[in-house]
């Protein structure tokens, strides 16, 4: 699923897969599931997995992109390419929002390339561009 969650805009030119073993990536999903803010919602059709939504506070020596802060879980989300543009990734963010939101945690963010086209889904979903560099934009949502 990380894998699936990177942005590739040339199909004929592909990350390769040992990208997971980079510290700041494998971090989104090391150990997941074992630390009190993991939490991860799946899109199901005929019993398979079209894509998914994770969050987790990225704390340690190795922040991830973009890290707020130790309070803070960070977004994950892909959806395999025949799936989208359907609603099913504004309905997962949505729900993982409002998951978020019940559970107390006061804001969330995510990070994602200035070309990616989810940069709409995200600031209508409520993101807001707080820091920027040349190729990336760190976003956050005020859950309050």
């Amino acid at each position: 699923m990380l894998y699936e969650a990177i942005y590739q805009p040339d199909e004929n030119n592909l990350i390769p897969r040992s990208v997971l073993k980079i510290p700041e990536v494998e971090a989104y999903i090391k150990d997941f599931g074992y630390r009190k803010d993991d939490y991860c919602l799946v899109a199901e059709l005929d019993n398979m997995i079209i894509g998914a939504v994770w969050v987790r506070i990225i704390s340690g020596d190795i922040k991830g992109y973009g890290n707020i802060d130790e309070s803070t879980p960070k977004f994950a989300i892909f959806l395999f390419k025949e799936y989208r543009n359907r609603g099913i990734g504004s309905q997962l963010m949505s729900t993982m929002i409002k998951y978020l939101r019940d559970s107390g945690y006061k804001q969330t963010s995510l990070n994602v390339k200035k070309e990616n086209y989810a940069v709409k889904l995200y600031k209508n979903m409520g993101f807001e561009v707080i820091r920027e560099d040349d190729e990336d934009y760190l976003m956050l949502l005020k859950l309050n």
